[in-house]
C-alpha cells in the first residue's frame, strides 16, 4: 500500500481537531508537534483497518449497484418468438 499524503492545509486541519479534542474532552493541552506525532502513529498502526475497511465498504457498494444493473437489464429483455 503507497504510505498517504496529505496537503499542508489537511495536515493543518487535522492537527487542529486533534488539539481540540484533547483539550475539550481529556483537559489537556498539547502542541502541534505533539498532535502531529499521535496523527502519524495513529495512521501508520492503525491507518491499515480504516484503509482496508473503506476498500470493503467500496466492493460492498459496487455489487449492490451492479445488483441493480443487473436487474435493469433483465427488464429490458424483450420475450422471444
Amino acid at each position: 500500500m503507497k504510505e498517504i499524503e496529505f496537503s499542508e492545509d489537511q495536515k493543518d486541519r487535522m492537527i487542529s481537531k486533534v488539539k481540540a479534542y484533547f483539550s475539550n474532552e481529556l483537559q489537556q493541552d498539547i502542541g502541534g508537534f505533539e498532535a502531529e506525532f499521535l496523527i502519524d502513529f495513529f495512521s501508520k498502526k492503525l491507518g491499515t483497518y480504516f484503509y482496508n475497511r473503506g476498500l470493503f465498504d467500496a466492493q460492498h457498494f459496487f455489487n449492490e449497484k451492479m445488483e441493480e444493473i443487473s436487474y435493469v437489464i433483465q427488464e429490458l429483455e424483450q420475450p422471444e418468438g
